[in-house]
Order: C-alpha cells, then sequence, then structure tokens
C-alpha cells in the first residue's frame, strides 16, 4: 500500500524545541495532537515521557482521541479544544481535565456531570474576537462569567479565543489586548483571578517574536508548528524548527505511454477530478503512471510531487493519474518502473486525511 512516512524524532525535537522558548518566555502551552486522529501509535512513539515534560497538558478536539491519550499515558494532564456537546458532559469530565466552552447550558451539564464523578473540571471561557465561530459575545463575557464562577463543581480558570481558522482572521495586538481587559474586569468586579489568558493557536506564534503580545496572554494550544514545523500566518518556518516531518509515497501499478486527450464523448458520470486538456494536443501520447492512492485518501491539491516533471493528470476514488512525460533520466534511461514509488510533500490537511485512511500504511523513522 500507499505510504505515510513520519519522521519522528525531528517530530520530538520540535515540541522539545517549543518547550524550550515557551519557558523562556514564561508561557504554557498545550500541544494540539488532533491532526493524528487519536492514533495510538503516533502517541506512544511521539509523547514520551521526556517530551511532554515541560508541557501544561496535551489536548484534543475529539473525545475518542482523549480516551486513547489517557490510555497511552493515564497522568498525562488533557484540554478538550472545541466546545463540547452537552450529551457527552460525562466523558468530557472523565476524560478531559480542562475544556474550552462558550455556552453556559453545556458547563452547567458539565457541573452536573463534575458533581456525580466527585471533580472540579477546568474550564476556558472563549470569547468572540471576530473569527465567528466560538465564542461568548464581547458584551457578554461579564454576565456570562457571573453566571459561571458561582457553579460548585466547575473552575474557571482563563479566558481565550480563536483567530484564523475559518475566516483567516489574523491575529492582532488589539485584538488579544481585549483578552487582557476582560480579566481585569473580572479581577475587579468578582475579585477573581484567572490564571490563564489563551491566545490562540500556532497562527499567533509570529507576535510573540515580534514582542506583539499583551503581558497577561501566557497560554498558547499549538499543534502545526510542533509537527509541520510553520506557523500557519504566513506559512512560514518558525524559529529553527524542521518542516521535513513527513512524506507521501504512492506505488506505481501502471505505467504506460498513452494520448493525452481522452477519447470519446464526455459525460458527467466521472467522479473524479482531472487536469485541463487541450483538444490541440489530440494526436500526442506521454508516459502515464497510475499510483495506488484515491480521493478517499487524500485532496490531490494537498500533495506536492517531489520529482518536479511529474505532473496531475487525474484522480478517482482509489487510484491517481501522473504523468511523467517521456520516462527519461539524465542519462537518458527509464527513470520509473512498475513497483517504484514517487515521493510527495504534504501538507496539515494531507497528513490528517491520510492517517485516517485505513488504506494507508504508516511508518515512523
Amino acid at each position: 500500500m500507499a505510504e505515510l512516512i513520519i519522521e519522528a524524532e525531528k517530530i520530538r525535537e520540535n515540541i522539545r524545541t517549543l518547550s524550550d522558548y515557551f519557558e523562556e518566555k514564561g508561557i504554557d502551552w498545550s500541544l494540539i495532537t488532533k491532526v493524528f486522529s487519536g492514533d495510538k501509535d503516533f502517541l506512544e512513539n511521539i509523547l514520551t515521557e521526556e517530551v511532554i515534560d515541560k508541557i501544561n497538558s496535551v489536548g484534543d478536539s475529539r473525545l475518542t482521541s482523549l480516551k486513547n491519550l489517557r490510555a497511552v499515558n493515564p497522568a498525562m494532564r488533557t484540554i478538550y479544544i472545541k466546545p463540547p456537546a452537552a450529551i457527552y458532559a460525562d466523558d468530557v469530565v472523565q476524560y478531559a481535565d480542562i475544556s474550552l466552552n462558550s455556552s453556559f447550558s453545556t458547563i452547567k451539564a458539565l457541573n452536573e456531570a463534575a458533581g456525580k464523578a466527585g471533580k472540579i473540571h477546568q474550564i476556558i471561557i472563549m470569547v468572540e474576537l471576530g473569527e465567528m465561530r466560538e465564542g461568548v459575545n464581547r458584551d457578554d463575557v461579564m454576565s456570562f462569567y457571573e453566571k459561571v464562577f458561582n457553579l460548585p463543581h466547575i473552575e474557571v480558570i482563563g479566558l481565550g479565543s480563536n483567530l484564523g481558522c475559518m475566516y483567516g482572521i489574523e491575529p492582532t495586538y488589539d485584538k488579544l489586548l481585549q483578552l487582557s481587559i476582560y480579566k481585569e474586569l473580572i479581577s475587579v468586579k468578582f475579585n477573581k483571578k484567572l490564571k490563564y489568558i489563551s491566545g490562540g493557536s500556532s497562527i499567533t506564534l509570529p507576535l510573540i517574536e515580534k514582542g506583539a503580545i499583551p503581558k497577561d496572554i501566557n497560554h498558547f494550544r499549538v499543534g502545526e508548528a510542533a509537527f509541520f514545523g510553520v506557523s500557519p500566518l504566513y506559512n512560514e518556518q518558525f524559529l529553527n524548527l524542521h518542516t521535513d516531518t513527513f512524506a507521501f509515497e504512492a506505488n506505481i501499478i501502471e505505467l504506460e505511454e498513452k494520448k493525452i486527450v481522452p477519447e470519446g464523448v464526455l459525460s458527467d458520470a466521472n467522479i473524479g477530478h482531472t487536469a485541463d486538456f487541450d483538444d490541440h494536443d489530440a494526436s500526442e501520447t506521454t508516459v502515464k503512471a497510475i499510483l495506488d492512492v484515491g480521493i478517499l485518501d487524500v485532496d490531490k491539491d494537498d500533495l506536492v510531487a517531489l520529482d518536479k516533471e511529474v505532473r496531475f493528470v487525474g484522480i478517482t476514488s482509489d487510484m491517481m493519474v501522473v504523468d511523467i512525460g517521456k520516462n527519461r533520466n539524465v542519462e537518458g534511461k527509464k527513470k520509473y518502473h512498475v513497483g517504484d514509488r514517487i515521493r510527495f510533500r504534504t501538507n496539515y490537511m494531507a497528513v490528517a486525511r491520510l492517517l485516517n485512511s485505513k488504506f494507508i500504511d504508516k511508518r515512523f523513522i
């Protein structure tokens, strides 16, 4: 089968580098593992005791993933990073030490679940700062907090925000400053100290480097930078983190010289995606390779072939066709044969989908 290659030690080095960086800045951080969807092989290979030593908590957006985290390391502090569904309050309390919340009815359900379990469940209240995804409207933050902080089995440990995920709203000093202001207002009005002001995800990291975050911002939820070495704000390498942490290899299962333009009447019955072609090339041929990967496994736009002569032709549910030109190397010999592999760079979404496909092998090196 096609194979996702995971450079485990490079990822571990990235995590250690980030831990040292945040420690130097006086910032706590949570490692967000949702790209791996709770894969136990990953958790066991990457999240060793030495690697997670300086991490505040490990987080995910799926309960099944948190269950696997608990199974691998019962002592690991966990954080559920999206507002939970009230119906799963018991599971959230069981598998997450902390959860991000924006709905009072859900927090009441968590309070009841924590009471039954004999626990205090910690929460971070999410505040809407313009991304229009999760978050309490800013005008309602004080009244919302007033309702929550009296719940006996809930401890509000902080405020947080999410930016850049849906519309791509950029985090700025002024936006994050609003969280600091609410922290001070809560302190004055309710005499309550909030431990964490969670300033976002990997997209916010460049602001730290520029010294452009308010001093109260002391917690980040980071996944992409740890696993891919980049901040998505400009899709640039952060610090000296490794960016070559994943690769994907697909097997050539057919290799033939074929016409560039398909023959016959084109219908709407196709279920795949194809590159555009020029009818003027109807008599031209090229060498085409069929690879053992398809739409069910990954989006072709999330893969980039390392061989610049490899060009996308089409993809269906379980196969991809690529154009490899004349299939000759600089010495004039055949470059590829049936059974060879073509290697691709992967982005975040490619890795997430490939790991979720049961038709793709994974190999840690």
